[in-house]
C-alpha cells in the first residue's frame, strides 16, 4: 500500500524534491544510461505525484503536465518506481493512481504519454491506444499513447 502525495513543485519540501528528483536519476540516468537533462522547465507546471512506501521510503513517482502545445489534453511522464520496490505492484498503482489523479484535474479530456515501446502491452492493459510511429527518443524506442476520457479500463 502506497500513501500518495500531489503536489506542484513549489509545494514540495526540500526532501521530497530531493527524493523525486533523485528517484528520476536513479531509473533513467543511471539505470537506463541516459545521459539527458531529467530536470526540465515542464516540471514547474506539473503536478508530482509521490508514492511512498510505509517505511516512508520514495517507491514511485509520476508528474501530471497540463494540456499545453504537445498534447491536447494531460499527459503523464517520467512514471518511475524503485528498484527496491519493484515486483510489487506499485508500477500499477502508480499508473492507476495516475490516470485518476488527471481525470480530477482535467475532467473529460484524453490523457497521453510517451511510452517506451516495450511497456506497450502494459498501457494498453490501462485503455492506452498507440498514435503514430514509434520513434527514438535519447536513445529509447518510444511511441506517443492516448487514453480516451471514455475508456474504462484501471
Amino acid at each position: 500500500m502506497l500513501n500518495w502525495q500531489l503536489s506542484k513543485l513549489r509545494e514540495l519540501d526540500a526532501l521530497a524534491a530531493f527524493d523525486l528528483f533523485k528517484l528520476r536519476q536513479d531509473v533513467f540516468i543511471l539505470e537506463q544510461t541516459c545521459l539527458y537533462p531529467d530536470i526540465d522547465n515542464l516540471d514547474q507546471c506539473a503536478w508530482h505525484l509521490l508514492g511512498r512506501a510505509e517505511d516512508g521510503a520514495l517507491a514511485a513517482c509520476l508528474r501530471v503536465i497540463p494540456p499545453s502545445g504537445k498534447y491536447r489534453g494531460p499527459a503523464l511522464g517520467r512514471l518511475a518506481t524503485s528498484a527496491a520496490h519493484r515486483r510489487c505492484g506499485y508500477g500499477q498503482a502508480l499508473l492507476k493512481e495516475g490516470i485518476e489523479r488527471a481525470r480530477g484535474l482535467f475532467p473529460a479530456q484524453g490523457i497521453y504519454l510517451a511510452a517506451q515501446t516495450y511497456l506497450l502491452g502494459f498501457y494498453q492493459a490501462f485503455g492506452f491506444h498507440e498514435v503514430g510511429e514509434p520513434y527514438l527518443e535519447d536513445g529509447i524506442e518510444h511511441i506517443e499513447m492516448v487514453r480516451p476520457p471514455t475508456a474504462t479500463q484501471l
